[in-house]
């Protein structure tokens, strides 16, 4: 992914992403009470040109990757170019996050709202029509074979680096590791997919190559998730947990490799096996 233009970020402060709460710890009988750090979780909702477009919880870090990500990933825009600036507004009971897309992609987004006005809606992630949850990706660059020891390796360089996780125990990460099997970037956030989406801006913003490299996510991978891989042009995708079929068959299509259950240098490699190596 590569990024020609500048894009302006501004951001106020936005709330803390952890909070110490009181608690009482029950151990074999005994009872202590004690303070804890819980992970953040608050709505984030997505403006585009002034339009009103999603609602979700997240972790309020990281919002610009987040913004960029979920824009790139969701089809709302199709290169970081398209996006000219965001902002982030917090509020009592929320955040807002303005983003500043292409004038045409403006106007694709508002013709798809007209396009479904109407339709019956299948109740799939505020999504109004069975074709639009299943989105067509293309298929990824290969950039050659992967190393299971590379992965192995990069798995646990970014679980040294989940630092609100390590604090909270709550939170989930994505991280991706460069053809050189160099963790470059780590984000964290509540919800996996948002992780992803936040890992995926970043790399836009820092315009770093993907072609060769893998996502690493610990989590389960859903076809949401291969999708969101696939869109950013990454040909690996790495999941602590389980796929579910749908996501091994887009995996397929997408000629992504698809690997599951990584556990040190052990894992379950669902799609186009022949590219992994020891």
């Amino acid at each position: 992914m590569d990024a020609t233009d500048t894009i302006d970020t501004t951001d106020t402060a936005t709330p803390p992403v952890s909070r110490q709460v009181d608690i009482v710890r029950i151990s074999h009988g005994q009872r202590s009470v004690q303070t804890d750090a819980l992970a953040e979780e608050i709505a984030i909702a997505l403006e585009f040109n002034g339009i009103s477009y999603a609602t979700m919880l997240a972790t309020p870090a990281d919002l610009e990757d987040f913004a960029i990500g979920f824009s790139l990933s969701e089809g709302v825009v199709a290169h970081p170019r398209e996006i000219r600036g965001v902002d982030i507004l917090p509020g009592c009971d929320g955040i807002v996050v303005q983003v500043e897309i292409a004038t045409e992609r403006e106007v694709a987004m508002k013709a798809r709202r007209r396009a479904m006005a109407g339709r019956t809606g299948c109740g799939l992630c505020g999504v109004e029509s069975l074709d639009k949850v299943i989105r067509p990706v293309g298929r990824v660059p290969s950039g050659g074979d992967v190393s299971l020891a590379q992965l192995s390796h990069a798995l646990t360089v970014m679980r040294g680096r989940q630092s609100l996780h390590d604090t909270t125990g709550a939170t989930h990460a994505a991280g991706f590791m460069a053809a050189s099997g160099d963790v470059s970037l780590v984000r964290e956030d509540v919800g996996r997919h948002n992780a992803l989406d936040k890992l995926i801006g970043a790399l836009a913003r820092a315009r770093i190559d993907t072609e060769g490299g893998a996502a690493i996510v610990s989590s389960r991978a859903s076809y949401e998730m291969v999708q969101k891989t696939a869109s950013a042009g990454i040909g690996v995708l790495v999941a602590v947990s389980a796929p579910t079929a749908l996501a091994v068959r887009l995996a397929q299509d997408a000629g992504l490799v698809l690997i599951g259950f990584m556990r040190g240098e052990q894992c379950v490699v669902y799609s186009h096996t022949d590219r992994l190596k020891p």
